[in-house]
């Protein structure tokens, strides 16, 4: 899973029957310390996640298990809202 942060929201009106019904929003990748990393990407709600909020999501087979229809095409979905983060101390 990676961390990321729901930057907007994505319509689309014509899609393959098994999205149909899913949400799409646009997520931004963030890196260990927290900062942007890499391009935003779109990934199917599962979470009722919106803008502004820390996400986990999951790519490849993984994201499309996440979903009602488990053989659709999804590339990322979000399976989680982060309420915090803690790091604990290395030894």
């Amino acid at each position: 899973m990676k961390i990321g942060i729901v930057t907007g929201s994505v319509v689309a009106t014509r899609k393959v029957e098994s999205l149909r019904g899913e949400r799409l929003l646009l997520v931004q990748p963030l890196g260990d310390d927290g900062k942007p990393s890499g391009d935003p990407l779109i990934a199917c709600d599962t979470c009722q996640a919106g803008p502004g909020d820390r996400v986990l999501f999951e790519g490849g087979r993984e994201a499309a298990m996440a979903l009602r229809h488990a053989y659709n095409p999804s590339d990322a979905s979000i399976v989680a809202v982060i309420d915090d983060v803690v790091e604990e101390e290395k030894l």
